[in-house]
């Protein structure tokens, strides 16, 4: 079991300790690891430099991504620790709420099943959202387990690279002085990315596209896609009040994620309307979505000393 954080665990807070244990507690029999801000770059040097993978163009970004872009280096990490190790990640925010031995399902049998992820959003009434589009049907990438050397991991990681690379030579800077929104950060390393690499390894050990509309849309019960086990959301993303998720005191619950590790949108900002705020905040409320876009749209249509009113008024009321 994986996972990564600021200090070890010996130094954690109550709270991450209290998550932790839940991991350890109801798996004893599988080894608990943890690398921190300040031995993550010695790992990736061990493993992707000339006396591992040798594979110096991971080591040389990955110590790039070592400063304002700390949130990319550490979605990199996780995919890259998975690669190399394989078993269990989890979010120090993640819970689990069942053994790991209850993740795959009597029917289907252990060794058929190279790596198993959970639906995290299944909304496709958004796909075509300016904003939401992007996010409206993705897998957890905050839990998930994957066989050592899992070819969907390296692809996910060459896929970061290029696009890092496509990004710096575009904007004229270097990878570390890069600046990324929330949006492209969920499309460069989070779950977007996650998804679109493992729909892509799907197709092809598959033999066939695998497309979420016909796969995993509304999708009750786990199924089985090329060596990759699929829960249905109410595994990893209970609780999130969208896409059937269901409650975490479901029979089918396996993790709670508490959502407190996400200070790093802080620096990374969501689309804010000054006015109206962020459209996420609906939770894919349709109504809510639709007001959103709505109010939105009549706002722009105001005269921009309407529009100034309406601005400084709401600064007014949040200050």
């Amino acid at each position: 079991m994986w996972q990564s954080w600021k200090v070890d665990a010996l130094s954690f807070e109550d709270r991450d300790s209290e998550r932790a244990r839940a991991w350890t507690a109801k798996n004893p029999d599988w080894r608990y690891e943890v690398l921190t801000d300040g031995n993550a770059v010695a790992y990736v040097e061990q493993h992707f430099g000339p006396k591992g993978f040798g594979r110096p163009d991971i080591v040389k970004i990955f110590k790039a991504l070592d400063g304002r872009l700390k949130i990319i280096q550490a979605d990199l990490l996780r995919y890259l620790i998975m690669y190399v190790e394989g078993g269990l990640w989890a979010d120090i925010d993640a819970e689990a709420l069942s053994p790991i031995s209850r993740f795959i399902p009597s029917r289907f049998e252990e060794s058929s099943v190279d790596m198993i992820i959970g639906i995290e959003t299944d909304e496709p009434d958004f796909l075509t959202h300016p904003i939401l589009g992007s996010k409206a049907q993705s897998f957890c990438q905050w839990t998930f387990l994957t066989k050592p050397g899992h070819p969907a991991m390296l692809t996910l990681i060459e896929d970061i690279l290029q696009w890092l690379k496509r990004l710096s030579a575009e904007s004229g800077k270097a990878i570390a002085d890069l600046d990324l929104d929330f949006d492209q950060v969920l499309s460069g390393t989070g779950p977007s990315a996650f998804t679109h690499a493992i729909l892509a390894h799907m197709s092809a050990t598959s033999g066939r596209e695998v497309t979420w509309s016909e796969n995993f849309h509304d999708m009750s019960d786990s199924t089985l896609v090329g060596g990759t086990l699929v829960l249905p959301a109410e595994a990893f993303a209970a609780g999130t009040g969208h896409s059937r998720s269901g409650t975490h005191s479901g029979s089918r619950a396996l993790v709670k994620h508490h959502f407190h590790a996400s200070g790093w949108t802080s620096k990374h900002p969501r689309r804010k309307h000054p006015v109206y705020g962020e459209v996420e905040r609906c939770n894919w409320n349709k109504a809510c979505v639709e007001l959103w876009d709505e109010n939105v749209g009549t706002f722009s249509k105001l005269s921009q000393q309407q529009q100034s009113e309406m601005i400084r008024t709401t600064q007014e009321r949040d200050a």
